[in-house]
């Protein structure tokens, strides 16, 4: 669990779509919508931690070999995500309008950008079941995986958009969000790496 919390930390404070959102309402509207933004966001995860346990646990006991060959894809998928981190970004203007509308509320603006988002879907599929080594707990473990995956997003969302109203010029300095992704691609490509040379007793 340790491991999970450490690997999460890291994925959450990795800038990327949901930093860009939250960054923009912050300086828009100010806090409450920055914090209402997070709330919006870990609910998205909650939905997609229930559609990755309910899918996850069927998979396990209609075949042992089908959920270690989705561990086996999750690893490569994480080494990926490190790759990625290292390769320069799209403008996240351009990716914003690609996976949300506009919407009310800043909750439903979180809301909508994460469930609407297909990789998000695709890093709960893969993420979660990295963790899993024990068939008969295999429902409790993701549903408390995903919802600590939730409150740490949270937590660090809280702590952004204060840090923002502060140190924003800092914060969001291109050398400081630079260090965070290669800091976290590392993190991701040596985890995933490990996770190959692993088998979880799932049998």
């Amino acid at each position: 669990m340790i491991t999970f919390i450490i690997m999460t930390l890291f994925v959450v404070i990795s800038p990327g779509i949901d930093t860009a959102l939250i960054t923009k309402r912050t300086i828009a509207e100010g806090r409450n919508a920055g914090f209402q933004m997070a709330f919006g966001i870990a609910a998205g995860s909650l939905a997609h931690t229930l559609a990755a346990t309910l899918g996850l646990s069927a998979l396990l006991l209609q075949s042992a070999i089908a959920f270690n060959l989705v561990k086996w894809v999750g690893a490569i998928y994480l080494i990926y995500l490190g790759i990625v981190a290292f390769l320069p970004k799209k403008s996240t203007h351009i990716q914003e309008k690609q996976l949300i509308k506009k919407h009310k509320s800043a909750f439903q603006e979180g809301l909508f950008s994460n469930l609407l988002n297909p990789k998000v879907a695709v890093f709960f599929l893969t993420f979660l079941p990295q963790f899993v080594t024990n068939a008969d707990r295999i429902t409790f473990d993701l549903l408390l995986m995903g919802s600590t995956y939730a409150l740490l997003s949270i937590i660090w969302f809280i702590v952004y958009v204060i840090c923002l109203h502060f140190i924003r010029e800092w914060l969001l300095a291109p050398s400081v969000q630079n260090w965070i992704e290669k800091t976290t691609g590392i993190v991701l490509v040596g985890f995933g790496v490990r996770l190959l040379f692993v088998k979880a007793d799932v049998s």
